[in-house]
């Protein structure tokens, strides 16, 4: 599962809200019956603890009566990638039909002639900064930088990045990797700095690193990895990390402690994975079928019921098609409207500035 996290990248603006006239398509009976003949489809590095994807497949599943061929469910995408390069003359199971990657792995595959373009059904209700124009790849779900809170040891939750600075908060605040080499720590700083610069990414880079500075002469930050374990002894009572990890480590402890997940209320940087066909599927309708599912209401759902963020979130919760119980379980939908998905360059810019200058601005050995 971490492998995904590590590769998480981004994508620009903020998620744009789209047109339902098209999100209750459904698939060609065309489609159905040519994927039915193929009979299965083969899916690679999509484990069943990730996004929920165990019961999505198991959706597919039912609904089409396809099997489903799963490839190293722990594989990352640069293994999705060498997979389908390595199998460009294979129609036999060890061939990929479909991946879900990180972001620069999308144009990346597309400029190496490695997949092939479709648009969904509900392609209208997909943003326009979350896909390829032609639909070679397209955004499927995202997570936003969140504060995972441990209710037994803070009281009163952080709202935003400026809350983290108060006395209240010595010793408590940890990142969910280290910031020199983990791309969810590198992200967390990221995402502090651009809330102190306003938004203005060029800047994120910089103030977070003077952000982070000033947390750890105050003593408020702690130099310790935050992943459940920790959280859970005491010793990281605040983390900064994607809200699906920060919902899914605190869900694992069944109430010890009780936990809060705060969005906050500026600089929600948001990363996102995209989904892609091979070029040389050997299942091209059922790659096709796995993705007008995927990109229905109820393959979005499947996602959310994960912790992740469908791609079209905002587009289901404007129109009511959220049931109550999963919005329950998450922060306020209304959190989400302001995500940030910074692009490419300026992720790397950001990332340079930080794992570069850790060591000389900030100082403290993250363990």
């Amino acid at each position: 599962m971490l492998s995904k996290t590590h590769r998480l990248l981004s994508l620009t603006s903020a998620m744009l809200v789209a047109s339902t006239a098209l999100a209750a398509a459904e698939p060609s009976a065309d489609l159905i019956a040519a994927a039915k003949k193929e009979g299965t489809l083969t899916t690679i590095a999509l484990p069943h603890s990730w996004c929920g994807y165990g019961d999505v497949i198991a959706g597919f599943k039912a609904k089409y009566g396809l099997e489903v061929n799963e490839l190293n469910p722990d594989a990352g995408s640069g293994d999705e990638i060498e997979a389908i390069k390595a199998n460009k003359g294979n129609t036999g199971p060890q061939a990929p039909d479909v991946i879900d990657v990180g972001l620069s792995f999308g144009p990346s595959a597309k400029a190496e002639g490695l997949i092939q373009p479709y648009k969904v059904s509900t392609w209208d209700s997909i943003p326009d900064s979350a896909k390829d124009a032609d639909g070679y790849w397209y955004g499927d779900y995202y997570g936003v930088l969140s504060f995972l809170v441990n209710k037994d040891l803070v009281k009163e939750s952080p709202k935003d990045w400026a809350d983290l600075k108060k006395s209240d908060y010595a010793n408590a605040v940890a990142l969910a990797g280290d910031p020199r080499s983990a791309n969810q720590a590198v992200q967390g700083v990221y995402a502090a700095g651009l809330s102190v610069a306003g938004g203005d990414a060029t800047k994120a880079g910089a103030e977070g690193l003077a952000f982070f500075s000033e947390l750890n002469k105050s003593g408020n930050f702690v130099p310790v990895v935050g992943k459940a374990a920790p959280f859970a002894q005491g010793s990281t009572p605040i983390i900064i990390a994607w809200d699906y990890n920060a919902l899914s480590w605190g869900e694992s402890l069944n109430g010890n402690p009780p936990f809060e997940v705060v969005v906050p209320a500026t600089g929600v940087v948001a990363g996102v994975y995209v989904q892609a066909i091979s070029a040389f599927a050997p299942h091209p309708n059922a790659a096709k079928l796995w993705m007008e599912y995927l990109y229905s209401d109820e393959g979005q759902l499947g996602w959310l019921k994960g912790y992740c963020h469908p791609i079209r979130f905002n587009d289901l919760a404007k129109n009511n098609k959220i049931p109550k119980e999963l919005l329950d379980k998450l922060p306020p939908a209304a959190s989400y409207e302001k995500a940030v998905f910074p692009t490419l360059e300026e992720q790397a810019a950001g990332k340079a500035e930080i794992t570069g200058k850790w060591d000389s601005v900030v100082g403290a050995n993250v363990k």
